[in-house]
């Protein structure tokens, strides 16, 4: 069975249930949940039976508890993920104005998280990557990390690579995670020179590059296999021996909530190439879902709502997929 590590970080989430007058005022309610963008994806992943496992690092407290009894009710491996005494989650808090505009804010300097790369169990996590089919991260993964962290884990993917483990990277870009966007366009570059996969968007891109045409980001990538996601849902495809332009089938119903559209479109996109898929077959699956989960709000939407599963070829083996 093809098997993927989510390398990430998980949060605590409190999100606005209550806006107006009284939120404006300094009251309101909060519920309290978990997000993480590639926490969303194992999650996904999970549910169209991939084995998966989430690499990260939490404290030793109950919140952290609530989190992997949570992704093991999901069927999300929780072996990788280091506990440090003294330590706590993350935190970010979802404020909604009357018109529904979000805005977020973080307290994460402190997370457990942030030192996956600096534990004294690093290296046996970093080695284990070697035992996975598909390494996934995303650049809110790489912007916890300090840059000898960074340097760490591209080196463990460059090794694992050797030996047929394929690495997928979402560019999924934060401006606030990052010192600057010089920094940030460094360790793009790292990531798109290391990768198998990139799967981006004109959001995330133009962001760092301004002004560039849909040719110029993309010529900025060399993987041999891109999925570059616009702001209307059609997906571009490069990939060996072809391109192709990705529609997504029309919406029938209102869209809610957009969180996780992206990340439900990787699990999706990845799930589909370890079945044996074609690029073009995977984006379709990458739309189908997220456009499901776009109508429902948060991140993960119930079980039963995940759509029909479908019937892919049979995935062919690790060093066939490479």
């Amino acid at each position: 069975m093809a098997s993927v590590a989510c390398i990430g970080e998980c949060m605590v989430e409190l999100r606005q249930a209550q806006s107006g007058a009284s939120a404006g005022q300094g009251g309101g309610l909060y519920s309290r949940g978990f997000g993480g963008d590639t926490l969303n994806t194992a999650v996904y992943l999970a549910r169209l039976e991939v084995k998966v496992d989430y690499l990260t690092a939490l404290g030793d407290d109950a919140l952290s508890d609530e989190m992997i009894a949570a992704w093991t009710a999901e069927n999300v491996g929780t072996r990788r993920v280091a506990r440090l005494a003294g330590k706590l989650p993350g935190l970010y808090m979802i404020q909604t104005d009357a018109k529904g505009e979000r805005q977020f804010f973080h307290w994460r300097d402190s997370a457990a998280a942030r030192q996956l790369m600096s534990l004294p169990e690093t290296d046996e996590l970093l080695n284990s990557l070697m035992s996975y089919d598909v390494v996934y991260l995303s650049a809110i993964t790489l912007s916890i990390y300090d840059a000898a962290g960074r340097d760490r884990l591209f080196a463990a993917i460059k090794r694992a690579r050797l030996l047929g483990t394929r690495f997928v990277f979402d560019t999924n870009f934060r401006a606030r995670g990052w010192p600057n966007r010089d920094v940030a366009r460094e360790v793009f570059a790292a990531a798109f020179a290391t990768a198998d996969i990139v799967l981006t968007s004109t959001e995330d891109l133009l962001a760092l590059y301004p002004g560039e045409s849909h040719d110029q980001l993309m010529a900025r990538i060399p993987t041999p296999e891109l999925v570059f996601r616009l702001a209307e849902p059609v997906s571009l495809l490069r990939f060996p021996g072809g391109a192709s332009e990705v529609r997504a089938e029309p919406m029938t119903n209102p869209v809610v909530d957009t969180t996780a559209a992206g990340d439900s479109f990787a699990a999706a996109y990845i799930a589909a190439r370890l079945a044996g898929s074609d690029p073009v077959e995977a984006a379709q699956a990458g739309h189908r879902l997220a456009s499901v989960v776009i109508c429902y709000a948060g991140a993960i939407i119930p079980g039963y709502a995940m759509p029909p599963k479908k019937r892919h070829r049979p995935a062919a083996s690790r060093q066939g997929t490479k």
